[in-house]
């Protein structure tokens, strides 16, 4: 499926980041495309219909195709369009891309983003105003090109989370979430363990209470508090990155973007050979091309890419 130049001069840790990274991004997105016949549904509703949902079925209320990704997917590619065509971050360019690709119409979109990006239409304000009912997970789900760019540098991760959240939800519990979980990708990528990442949530969990996620509730819906916990109840508890995206989107609730941000931080953690084949084969062509060019080139914008040595020779 992917193969790397073996010419290219590439020291250990800049090879190191760049796998992870790339794994990453394809593992997000292929828990979207997994989760996203089961969105909606039940844990029950999922076991009645599929037994366990291992494969990449399509279908579900917005009727996809095996191996199509959603809004999770589609708008965290509008944040990595911009930053790489711009060179360097952009929060203007960033709205603009959601504009563009609110324009075409996508076939999914939550009533949170569709308000900011409408308001950045009209107003040309880079910030929504602060709103208690925009505790979604709509930012929180375009977190891994955010890590990427920022990796290797703590304050322009928790500046740039934010910033991008803000476009569309401005809210304390998403800017929380949005922070720790990039922190908790630019740490997996770095090849940490699972016990320094508990920590990271260990801390989240002792400024913000509400993210406690033992005993776990079972709830899975795109509040981004059962998000935060359904992600890190399944992480903790899963061996490799296939059981914690199929343990996360077999929760049900709000499949695909459980299963996307489960699977970035496990492919991050796990890295591009836990990546299932037959997943990866069904993946859209289209949107796997375009992750694999551009996550490298997030990795080379990086304060950590600066000062690496790092290529992208990957081949789709």
């Amino acid at each position: 499926m992917f193969k790397v130049d073996k010419r290219a001069h590439v020291d250990a840790e800049g090879n190191e980041v760049l796998t992870r990274s790339l794994a990453s991004f394809l593992g997000f997105a292929l828990g979207d495309a997994l989760g996203a016949p089961a969105e909606f549904l039940t844990a029950g509703e999922i076991k009645a219909r599929y037994g366990v949902l291992r494969e990449m079925a399509g279908g579900g209320w917005l009727r996809l195709k095996a191996g199509q990704v959603t809004d999770d997917t589609e708008m965290s590619l509008c944040i990595a369009r911009a930053v790489c065509r711009s060179g360097c971050w952009d929060l203007s360019a960033i709205a603009g891309q959601f504009v563009a690709w609110l324009k075409t119409r996508p076939i999914d979109v939550g009533d949170t983003c569709r308000r900011g990006i409408r308001n950045f239409m009209l107003t040309g304000r880079l910030e929504t105003s602060p709103n208690t009912w925009d505790g979604g997970n709509g930012a929180l789900m375009r977190m891994v090109p955010v890590a990427l760019v920022t990796q290797g540098n703590d304050e322009q991760l928790d500046l740039r989370a934010v910033e991008q959240a803000h476009l569309t939800h401005n809210h304390e519990l998403s800017d929380a979430a949005c922070r720790c979980y990039g922190r908790l990708l630019q740490l997996a990528i770095e090849g940490r363990s699972k016990s320094r990442l508990r920590r990271e949530v260990d801390s989240l969990v002792g400024e913000y209470p509400v993210f406690t996620f033992e005993p776990y509730r079972g709830l899975a819906s795109g509040y981004v508090v059962d998000t935060m916990q359904t992600v890190c109840h399944h992480f903790f508890r899963g061996r490799d990155f296939e059981e914690c995206v199929l343990a996360a989107v077999n929760q049900g609730g709000d499949a695909d973007t459980n299963g996307a941000i489960i699977g970035g931080l496990a492919g991050a953690f796990y890295g591009l050979e836990s990546l299932p084949a037959r997943w990866l084969k069904k993946l859209d062509r289209r949107v796997m091309r375009e992750i694999v060019e551009l996550s490298g080139k997030l990795v080379d914008l990086s304060p950590m890419g600066k000062t690496c040595k790092v290529s992208n020779t990957w081949q789709v």
